[in-house]
């Protein structure tokens, strides 16, 4: 499979202040943020898409707990905010994640707090034990890889610079994947090559990742958070309720589904939700000649 290689200029980004988080002016994911008083977590609203940016260069942008609350924090203002339809994830300074910050926990391991109740709280990465109702993108610069990968994984899609590596590093060091990798990554990639990455720990590359289906699009380095804000704009262009009713129903059937006939059913459902509110009034400017060859309606 031939990789989809992309480029194109960026835009500026409209400031808005969520709590727990600083906004700065849009800068690309290998953009250096001020080394003094930074914050952990940066986010930016540009129209409906929101921006989530993991602030720790110095690290890699290894998340620890304060991060992870942060994290959980932005998206938690994502999910509940009805004015916004995408988000974003990237990592500043050059690299998406490169996990769960594992001097913290060699320093202090009493004061790093674990909720086992998988429906309580955040995850030790943060939001990973989120299920959003609307979708997720992930800009992955440099590395994703540990608890960086699980993190990229909870995004419904990964638009992926040409340097990026993705791994489960933490093979090495006895760290479990705790965060979501072991349920997600199978269901994307499948179970062979999700169990070659999880037993071996070895780097892999954004092309591999790419024939995989772990990587979505590639793009040149320092790009994919414009272009992945770009992709979050066009989904946003779409009428939401009938994209996230399907949305919704691949999720379902990919995860909670029972049987094909229960998935079969919940799709038609869904779909049923929204055939009077979206569905006609798209037949209507159809049948007036709006949107054919593929023009914006």
């Amino acid at each position: 499979m031939s990789r989809q290689l992309l480029s194109s200029p960026w835009g500026l980004l409209s400031r808005r202040v969520l709590p727990g988080c600083r906004s700065l002016r849009a800068m690309s994911s290998a953009a250096q943020p001020p080394s003094s008083g930074q914050t952990n977590v940066i986010t930016e609203i540009r129209g409906t898409v929101m921006t989530i940016g993991i602030n720790r260069p110095e690290a890699r942008n290894a998340v620890n707990q304060e991060t992870a609350q942060l994290l959980w924090q932005a998206f938690k203002s994502f999910e509940e905010n009805s004015s916004l339809t995408v988000a974003v994830l990237h990592g500043l300074g050059g690299n998406f994640c490169a996990g769960y910050d594992l001097k913290e926990l060699a320093r202090n391991p009493a004061s790093v707090k674990f909720e086992q109740d998988v429906t309580k709280g955040p995850g030790l990465m943060g939001p990973s034990r989120m299920r959003f109702s609307k979708p997720v993108i992930a800009a992955v610069s440099g590395y994703a890889v540990a608890g960086g990968l699980e993190l990229s994984l909870l995004a419904d899609l990964r638009v992926v610079e040409e340097s990026a590596v993705f791994g489960v590093f933490c093979r090495r060091f006895g760290v479990p994947l705790i965060d979501g990798g072991t349920l997600r990554l199978p269901k994307l990639i499948g179970l062979s090559r999700a169990l070659d990455l999880i037993l071996t720990g070895r780097p892999v590359s954004a092309q591999e990742a790419y024939d995989f289906g772990l990587a979505n699009r590639i793009v040149p380095n320092g790009q994919a958070l414009q272009h992945a804000v770009e992709l979050a704009e066009q989904i946003s262009a779409f009428p939401q309720q009938c994209m996230r009713r399907d949305r919704d129903s691949a999720y379902h059937s990919a995860f909670d589904a029972s049987s094909f006939t229960e998935a079969l059913q919940f799709e038609f459902d869904k779909g049923l939700e929204v055939i009077l509110t979206e569905s006609v009034p798209g037949a209507t400017k159809f049948s007036l000649g709006h949107g054919r060859g593929g023009a914006k309606l």
